[in-house]
């Protein structure tokens, strides 16, 4: 379900709080009352940690006030300033990658959620899926975490794009959404 978090006390990093700013383009001032609202100061530092309660609660607000449209442009913006794992050099890598990069970009307990040096991954915010469509240029991605599913689709577009300019991701309709109360989404890339 959209907003809510998996664990209390999960932290993200300033430079993945920040995309709700860039999300807003030349109108920083709107995410940057929506990361007020939500008692987030308004000027995020890239290498502090913030509450991913208070973060996804700013979601929300944005939800409500703006629609998913602004969620989508958001999302689109992780990609730029996420941090990323560095063997991603096509578009299978990069939905791959999602799932590191959002567990490298959130901590629990003080610690990243995401060790790229052993590979050990902390359970406690969900998951970006990856499955290939065996024989056709098809991947399916489920998500299970709080965040919307318009933000979802942004990032996953993003990432699809850098690497296949022709991608497109749809939202699987015909799967469970979380905006309709559902534990997750599906959306289809395909180029």
């Amino acid at each position: 379900m959209q907003f809510r978090a998996f664990e209390p006390g999960i932290e993200v990093n300033g430079v993945t709080v920040k995309s709700i700013v860039a999300g807003f383009g030349i109108l920083t001032s709107l995410g940057k009352a929506r990361l007020k609202e939500s008692g987030l100061p308004d000027d995020i530092v890239d290498d502090k940690w913030y509450s991913q309660e208070k973060w996804l609660q700013a979601f929300k607000s944005i939800a409500l006030q703006y629609g998913d449209e602004t969620l989508f442009r958001i999302g689109l913006k992780i990609p730029e300033s996420a941090i990323f794992p560095e063997w991603v050099k096509t578009i299978d890598d990069a939905i791959k990658s999602i799932d590191f990069a959002y567990h490298m970009n959130h901590r629990k307990k003080g610690q990243a959620m995401f060790n790229p040096a052993d590979g050990t991954m902390m359970e406690g915010i969900g998951h970006y899926g990856y499955k290939r469509i065996t024989g056709q240029n098809l991947i399916v991605s489920v998500c299970e975490n709080p965040y919307p599913c318009s933000f979802d689709k942004g990032i996953i577009t993003s990432m699809a794009k850098k690497f296949r300019p022709n991608a497109t991701v749809n939202h699987d309709d015909s799967k469970p959404c979380r905006k309709n109360g559902a534990d997750t989404c599906a959306y289809l890339i395909s180029w």
